[in-house]
């Protein structure tokens, strides 16, 4: 079994880089992307992903299917970086509608498939619960309840669990 590190913070707290000086050491690398390209300030921001991202990874793009992603890895890779939980919470919202209860059992499929690969992973996620509780868009809280509560499960199978501030991480678990 390999080791489950999850980083978590705010917007441009640094936590994509920490992800991947984390990686610097493992030789078969993979990313496992969950961001869609659906407006063009998305599309600029996954170009900067790729652009920025060391060539010795090997990258696939997986907004939905990410438990399958991992599964098919199984030995081909020493570390996948999975980022993040908090696109591929956005998208499977959008794709399960009001129904809540396919995306938490996602959050638990994808914590046991880290807790069983034999590789070590790395997630990245935003922290989003530090913030005011949105009033007037009920969508809004829930989609701060279902990442807090897919974070809270990665944590709890998590080795290590890093809060990024202002670039600097911070050793939690």
């Amino acid at each position: 079994m390999g080791t489950i590190t999850l980083i978590t913070g705010g917007a441009r707290s640094g936590k994509s880089m920490q992800a991947l000086k984390l990686a610097l050491p493992y030789q078969r690398k993979f990313f496992v992307a969950t961001g869609q390209a659906l407006d063009d300030e998305m599309t600029a921001r996954i170009e900067f992903h790729r652009t920025t991202r060391p060539p010795d990874f090997r990258t696939i793009e997986e907004p939905i299917q990410v438990v399958a992603a991992l599964e098919k890895l199984d030995k081909n890779a020493d570390l996948v970086v999975l980022d993040c939980l908090t696109l591929w919470i956005s998208n499977l919202m959008q794709r399960h509608g009001m129904d809540d209860g396919p995306v938490l059992a996602e959050a638990d499929k994808l914590a046991a498939a880290l807790t069983h690969a034999p590789f070590a992973s790395i997630v990245v996620t935003d922290e989003v619960g530090s913030g005011i509780v949105p009033t007037d868009h009920a969508e809004s809280r829930r989609f701060r309840d279902l990442l807090g509560w897919t974070n809270q499960k990665i944590a709890a199978v998590a080795d290590d669990v890093i809060l990024m501030v202002a670039g600097y991480p911070l050793k939690l678990k």
